[in-house]
């Protein structure tokens, strides 16, 4: 890139002096020099060129002098132009002044033009810095910019209407995702597969940020192709043609836990799957709470071959699901504690008015982030909540 330098003396003969100098940087386009003889005509360049980066001014100059001018180019707010100013041998006040007015250096007459060069390249050099981290910060504002919109895209996958089927009566749940970053790559989904089958999964990719929020939104979509009719007959069989799917070709070897289960709303039974996820827990109506028995079940996205296997529980009239990711648990606060399941079992375990999935979702998220404190949050947290009610006529 071409560095625009613009020469102001009045002397004639500088015009001539300069370009021989710097012939060379000239003819390879490294310099291209604007010469005026007055500040006024200075004004007029710079107004005509933005793209002006160093200005080379005489002091002691007629009709406007070079402090007047910085002054009037400070008015211009041209923050990345730099001046370099010329003034008269051991004339130090008028060079402390130029400095006071933003001169970014100066050299003194009769002009060393060895010096002038080292002066100037020094100049460029500084300017290419700032150049160079404008536009390292431009490009970090572009990719938190993209991270925003990538954000808005991850939470407009997720379920956000709740309830979700205010016209049922045998059920209500309640889900949310808050990201360690910008974005996630946690996640959770439900639909009706019918009637009378509710399919819900809850998943957290191994990494985080963009790679880990691809990887989820794939998981995603092809959990949904392959469940959103209930036209097979084995659970596990389609969580087994969904692993292989995303074993296939992982070269970042990215996997994903999951649990993933159908309730039938008739009979409260969930049959489900357990693919190296966290252990939900079962707020049973009246009854305490209890975690649900942890069963061998190995993460999405290793092994292609891995037989899933399936495992019912049985939610009575009133009990509560609550699934989570280890975000939940594995939460640091300041002091290097963990939040843990205890904690979460506790929180669990006061609720006992029939408080809805919603506000359940509420208070843990509430309590995690006063654990939290002032600590970053360490992983994507996310919940979704499952209220059992029955067969309501």
């Amino acid at each position: 890139m071409s560095i625009k330098i613009l020469s102001m003396d009045d002397e004639l003969d500088m015009e001539m002096l300069i370009q021989t100098r710097f012939r060379k940087q000239i003819r390879e386009k490294r310099f291209e020099f604007i010469f005026v003889h007055n500040g006024f005509e200075a004004l007029e360049a710079i107004e005509a060129n933005n793209d002006i980066d160093i200005v080379l001014s005489d002091i002691n100059m007629p009709e406007m002098d070079g402090l007047t001018f910085l002054s009037k180019l400070n008015e211009m707010n041209k923050a990345r132009l730099k001046a370099v100013m010329v003034s008269a041998h051991g004339d130090m006040d008028n060079i402390r002044r130029a400095m006071n007015l933003g001169a970014f250096d100066f050299i003194n007459k009769p002009i060393n033009f060895e010096d002038l060069e080292i002066t100037i390249d020094k100049t460029v050099g500084y300017i290419e810095m700032i150049n160079q981290h404008q536009k390292e910060r431009d490009q970090l504002v572009s990719i938190q910019n993209d991270l925003l919109i990538a954000r808005d895209i991850q939470q407009a996958m997720l379920p956000k209407i709740f309830p979700p089927f205010p016209q049922r009566k045998d059920l209500d749940l309640h889900g949310f995702l808050e990201p360690a970053k910008s974005v996630g790559g946690d996640l959770f989904d439900f639909f009706m597969m019918d009637e009378d089958h509710l399919f819900f999964i809850i998943g957290d990719v191994s990494d985080k940020g963009v790679p880990a929020c691809m990887f989820m939104a794939i998981t995603k979509a092809i959990f949904k192709t392959h469940f959103l009719h209930r036209s097979f007959e084995n659970i596990a069989e389609e969580v087994k043609q969904v692993n292989a799917f995303l074993s296939e070709d992982n070269d970042s070897f990215m996997f994903v836990t999951a649990f993933v289960g159908i309730l039938d709303l008739k009979t409260g039974v969930v049959e489900y799957v357990d693919a190296g996820h966290e252990p939900p827990f079962i707020m049973r109506k009246g009854k305490g709470v209890e975690i649900v028995k942890k069963t061998m079940g190995m993460a999405l996205g290793i092994d292609p071959t891995f037989d899933y296997h399936s495992q019912q529980l049985t939610l009575q009239p009133g009990d509560t699901l609550f699934l989570y990711t280890d975000g939940v648990p594995d939460a640091n606060n300041a002091a290097g504690e963990r939040f843990g399941l205890k904690n979460a079992e506790q929180i669990l375990t006061s609720f006992i008015n029939d408080e809805s999935p919603r506000e359940i979702n509420s208070v843990i998220r509430v309590q995690l982030k006063e654990f939290i404190g002032e600590n970053a949050q360490f992983d994507d947290i996310t919940t979704l909540t499952i209220q059992y009610y029955g067969d309501v006529k």
